[in-house]
C-alpha cells in the first residue's frame, strides 16, 4: 500500500531519537495508525514492537500489578529490557493504567513510547501530572488541502506567505485545481475517503466514520446519562457550522440545562468532532466569555450529517485548510461577525465566493479596527483583485 506523507511527519521522525514518550491524538480515521506503522518501520532498532490495544488479549499483557512482569509478557515478541526498547502502542485509551505503566518503564528502563489515542478528552486526564516532562502530545487532523493534493498525486508549489500567495495568481493553475477544491469541500480530508474514487462509497465511508466515533468513542469515553441527546446536539451543531453557538437556544431545543450543553460541547471538542473558534480579543477573560463559532472536524461529515449551504462548506473547508498550521480566532464587533478568521492574531481573512472591491474595502476597515497588520479575501472564483487569495492556493 502506498504511503503518503503528512506535514507533521518530519516533526515526529525527529522524535525517534528523543527520550520523551510521544502521544499522537486525533479523530478516528485521520491516519494515526498509518503514521505509527511508518515510525515503527523507520526505527532502526530490532528491539521494538507494535501492539493494538483494541485487542483485549494485547491489553492483558499489560494488566499486571507488578509492572516488571510486563517484560516477561513481551518476551514473546522478542522484546528485551537489556537494551533500549521501542514500544509502539495503538489506541491506548482502551487501557486506563497505561499512563502509570509508561511512567514506571520510562523511569526504570531504557524505553521509548509512541502512543496513539482517539480523544484528548481522555488523554489529557490520562497523561496529566504523572507524565509531566516525560511526554509530548501531537494532534493529527484530517488532511489540509495541500495534503489532499499530495494524496491525489497533484504537484503544486506551496507557499506559507499570504502576501506572496495573493500576488502570484495563475489562471491555468486555478483551472487545474478548482475541481479538486470542490471535491475537498464536499467530501473533506479523511485519508480513506480521499483515496476512494466512487462518490457513493465516499459517503458510505463518512457515515461509517461517524458511526464508529459514536459507537466506540462516545459510548466508551462519555459519562452522560442520555447519549441520544448528545447525538441530537451534534445534529443541531451541524446546521450551525460557521455560526456562533447559542447555548441558551441549544439547551431549549434539547430540553437540557445550559450546564449539560456546556459539558456536551467540551466533550465534542476534546474528542475532535467539533472545533469551537474563540473571538479575537486582547483580553483573555473576554475571549473565554465571548460566544464561539462552531465547525466540525471535516466538511465531509458536515455533508453527510446535515444540509449545509455551499457557503458553509466553503468556510468550513478554509477552516480545515488553515487549522493545523495556525492559531485561529474570529473578529466580532457589536454582535456581528465582522471577519471570518483571524490568523495568528495578525492576519484577517474573509471568505467570499465572488469578492468585489467593496468586500476588500470593508475588510480593510474592519481589519484596521481590529488592529490587524494584514487582510485578505479568500475567493472561490478566480479574481485578480488585490488583497485576495484563491482558495485553491491554501
Amino acid at each position: 500500500m502506498a504511503f503518503y506523507p503528512r506535514d507533521i511527519l518530519h516533526v515526529l521522525e525527529k522524535e525517534l531519537t528523543t527520550k520523551q514518550a510521544v502521544v499522537i491524538t486525533g479523530m478516528r480515521g485521520v491516519g494515526k495508525t498509518t503514521i505509527l506503522r511508518h515510525l515503527f518501520v523507520r526505527t532502526a532498532s530490532s528491539n521494538k514492537v507494535m501492539l493494538d490495544f483494541e485487542n483485549p488479549l494485547i491489553r492483558k499483557l499489560f494488566e499486571e500489578e507488578n509492572y516488571d512482569t510486563i517484560w516477561e509478557n513481551l518476551a514473546q515478541f522478542r522484546l528485551t529490557k537489556n537494551e533500549q526498547a521501542f514500544l509502539f502502542l495503538d489506541e491506548v485509551q482502551n487501557l486506563p493504567q497505561i499512563s502509570s505503566i509508561a511512567k514506571y518503564m520510562l523511569d526504570h528502563w531504557r524505553t521509548k513510547f509512541f502512543l496513539t489515542g482517539s480523544s484528548s478528552f481522555y488523554l489529557k486526564n490520562l497523561f496529566a501530572e504523572s507524565m509531566s516532562g516525560r511526554k509530548l502530545v501531537f494532534e493529527l487532523f484530517p488532511l489540509t488541502f495541500a495534503e489532499f493534493l499530495i494524496f491525489r498525486g497533484v504537484d503544486r508549489k506551496e507557499s506559507h506567505d499570504f502576501s506572496e500567495i495573493s500576488k502570484n495568481k495563475n489562471y491555468i493553475a486555478y483551472q487545474k485545481l478548482i475541481p479538486l477544491w470542490k471535491e475537498y469541500c464536499e467530501f473533506g480530508g479523511f485519508p480513506e475517503v480521499v483515496l476512494e474514487g466512487d462518490r457513493a462509497r465516499k459517503r458510505a465511508l463518512l457515515t461509517e466514520i461517524f458511526t464508529s466515533y459514536y459507537e466506540r468513542d462516545v459510548k466508551t469515553l462519555a459519562d452522560f446519562r442520555d447519549l441520544a441527546k448528545l447525538r441530537d446536539c451534534v445534529l443541531l451543531l451541524v446546521d450551525r457550522v460557521g455560526s456562533k453557538v447559542d447555548v441558551v437556544k441549544l439547551a431549549a431545543s434539547l430540553s437540557l440545562s445550559r450546564e449539560t450543553v456546556y459539558h456536551y460541547l467540551e466533550f465534542l471538542q476534546d474528542s475532535y468532532l467539533v472545533s469551537l473558534l474563540p473571538k479575537h480579543t486582547a483580553s483573555i477573560d473576554r475571549s473565554v466569555a465571548g460566544g464561539k463559532k462552531v465547525y466540525l472536524c471535516d466538511t465531509g461529515l458536515v455533508s453527510v450529517l446535515g444540509h449545509p449551504s455551499s457557503g458553509q462548506l466553503f468556510e468550513s473547508a478554509v477552516f480545515e485548510a488553515l487549522r493545523p498550521k495556525h492559531k485561529l480566532s474570529y473578529y466580532d464587533r457589536e454582535g456581528r461577525s465582522e471577519i471570518d478568521f483571524v490568523v495568528d492574531g495578525t492576519v484577517g481573512l474573509e471568505v467570499k465566493k465572488s469578492p468585489s472591491k467593496r468586500d476588500s474595502a470593508h475588510l480593510t476597515m474592519r481589519a484596521d479596527s481590529a488592529g490587524l497588520k494584514e487582510r485578505y479575501v479568500i475567493s472561490w472564483e478566480y479574481t485578480n483583485l488585490q488583497q485576495t487569495i484563491l482558495a485553491t492556493e491554501l
